[in-house]
């Protein structure tokens, strides 16, 4: 056999793989097809008439033109005639012949010819065997020959193999059939980038480079202009991500016209989130049809939400038969919102079992509700160390209500690194009740900053006593809007802290803000401080209305207040009440403090001498 020529070379195609249909060839005026139709033809009886005379080009060209026409009984005698003599196009489509009829190791023979000779789609056909058969090495050296021959789909089998290994060298081949336009390489190398995995890449790149994301979503943005469905909806996840959900949604759109179930559910949610509830609705409901979990969960709730209770369990389960977790979780919140916590416990434990780390916390809350803490403690644990901070933050009462101070500590310390902010708050209390001041200022911050009102009013506690030790803290009415620590009260008594609201009016009446001062006394009396209530009745009784203050000292008397009831006995004793005033005075001589209970005790023996007199 002679040394196969470069004849013929267009012919040389991957197993005949046809290039997509774009719509335009239907498009083509019915004259133009016969036109086109009568070309062909006149080429075959050009190409028959040749190899009938014996040109070896001739051959391979009409082998492959009958091949690609789907006449293997035709093609086979010129693809072999013309392999025979040396035509390593022939070569490699006589193995795409014999692969398709099923002789793979004859076919396998030819393209090594072909191969050998210098064909790149001959190489990557022969790697591509031979890593369907498991010989990854003879695998990867025909691959390797064919990517680096500039072979686009050998460069994309090599990658895929490598990546499949774990090998670094994957990235380099992805990029090269990218480059060369093969779209499932361009979407894989922007999963490798936006993934981390991109070796060759600069922790901060040079002047003029993208940055890792811009690269990603450069690569996805080629793949998904070719049609590429997944990358059409990783392209429009990092839209959303950056905030242009216009044309995130136009891409989510995209993919899933194409049939992507997860860019459907994307899109509902988009969609939902601008109002449009029946349309996110309606892509949810193809998403879930097409087996996506997340998207059936979502018509769930928003079922749950109406209170078609029976709709929404009936989404649920069809979020669970598409192997989504969540459904029995959400079945297991639908029957306890509907008070049937039993059978909502089947539910949790079936979610729990498979993992659903939220189920077994919600389990162990329901155990531990029941009376059955040994029973809560091991699903508790279980949740925390898959990851729930509620759990993590739960194990800490749990442990704390045994008396086990120090395991609450590491599980509220646990959660609060986490950015639990009750946990934070706990901390933060057992640390300052240690003298760890420091550290339990940072705590308080952290559980503040997180919307908890106890936590910015033992902030603002803590920094005035910090101040006070220190020497330089500002009195009541010296406070500037600036201070820190009035901001943190300030704080707490808008979130409805009594306290704070206290403190905050005793700020106000210091300044002389009677108004303002009687404003926050109010509040906080009205949602039940008793020292509130006092203090607004020290602000009318000087206002002169002491009928109103005794409203307020008899509402903070009877909550414990000593010092109201004291007032509330000096009152009647004015008006001639003398039984009525006894009995406030007994009411602070229990009360108290020591001071208050010394002074009703001295007023009761002097109205009992007066009583006896």
């Amino acid at each position: 056999m002679g040394l196969m020529g470069d004849k013929a070379r267009l012919l040389e195609t991957d197993r005949f793989v046809h290039a997509p249909d774009d719509g335009r060839e239907s498009e083509l005026p019915m004259d133009a097809m016969e036109a086109a139709e009568a070309s062909d033809a006149v080429t075959e009886t050009g190409h028959r008439r040749a190899a009938e005379a014996g040109d070896t080009a001739a051959m391979s060209a009409l082998g492959a033109m009958l091949l690609r026409r789907g006449d293997l009984d035709g093609a086979e005698p010129h693809l072999r005639s013309a392999a025979a003599a040396g035509d390593r196009a022939a070569a490699n489509n006589l193995g795409v012949l014999l692969h398709q009829r099923g002789y793979g190791d004859e076919a396998a023979g030819w393209w090594r010819i072909a191969a050998v000779a210098g064909s790149a789609a001959a190489a990557h056909a022969l790697g591509r065997h031979y890593r369907e058969r498991g010989d990854e090495p003879a695998a990867e050296y025909w691959l390797r020959q064919s990517a680096e021959s500039g072979h686009c789909l050998g460069a994309y089998a090599l990658a895929d193999l490598l990546e499949h290994r774990g090998d670094i060298g994957a990235e380099r081949w992805f990029r090269a059939a990218a480059e060369r336009g093969h779209r499932e390489a361009a979407y894989r190398l922007a999963r490798l980038i936006e993934d981390g995995r991109d070796t060759d890449r600069r922790t901060v790149p040079a002047y003029g480079e993208l940055t890792q994301q811009e690269e990603a979503e450069q690569w996805y943005r080629q793949a998904a202009a070719r049609g590429h469905r997944r990358a059409a909806l990783q392209l429009g996840v990092l839209l959303e991500d950056r905030g242009d959900i216009q044309e995130a949604g136009r891409w989510y759109l995209s993919a899933a016209k194409d049939g992507e179930a997860r860019a459907a559910c994307a899109l509902g949610y988009l969609l939902r989130d601008a109002g449009d509830e029946e349309s996110a609705a309606e892509w949810w409901r193809r998403a879930a049809q097409d087996g996506d979990g997340n998207a059936a969960n979502a018509l769930g709730a928003l079922h749950a939400d109406r209170g078609e209770v029976q709709t929404a369990e009936r989404w649920y389960r069809v979020a669970l038969d598409a192997g989504d977790v969540n459904g029995a979780y959400n079945i297991g919140l639908l029957c306890a919102e509907q008070g049937r916590a039993g059978r909502g416990e089947q539910w949790y434990r079936r979610a729990a079992y498979a993992g659903h780390r939220e189920a077994a916390n919600a389990l162990a809350i329901l155990l531990l509700q029941r009376g059955d803490a040994s029973g809560a403690e091991p699903w508790f644990s279980k949740a925390a160390e898959a990851g729930s901070v509620d759990a993590a933050f739960n194990l800490g009462i749990l442990f704390a209500g045994r008396g086990d101070e120090r395991m609450a500590q590491v599980w509220y310390e646990r959660a609060a690194a986490a950015g639990h902010t009750e946990a934070a708050l706990q901390v933060g209390i057992v640390q300052q009740r240690d003298g760890l001041l420091g550290d339990a200022e940072r705590s308080l911050r952290c559980a503040a900053d997180g919307g908890s009102a106890e936590a910015a009013f033992r902030l603002a506690d803590l920094l005035d006593r910090k101040a006070s030790a220190a020497g330089d803290g500002p009195a009541d009415g010296e406070r500037a809007a600036d201070d820190e620590s009035l901001q943190w009260y300030e704080r707490a008594a808008r979130q409805g802290h009594r306290r704070a609201q206290v403190r905050i009016g005793m700020f106000a009446a210091a300044r002389g803000e009677i108004s303002e001062a009687a404003a926050w006394y109010r509040a906080a009396a009205e949602a039940g401080s008793r020292n509130g209530a006092f203090n607004l009745g020290l602000l009318l009784a000087r206002e002169g209305s002491l009928s109103e203050a005794a409203l307020w000292w008899r509402r903070a008397a009877e909550g414990g207040h000593g010092r109201a009831a004291l007032r509330l006995a000096l009152l009647a004793a004015r008006r001639g009440a003398l039984a009525e005033a006894q009995t406030w005075c007994a009411r602070a001589v229990d009360l108290g403090p020591p001071e208050v209970a010394e002074r009703a005790a001295r007023l009761r023996t002097a109205l009992q001498d007066e009583l006896s007199a």
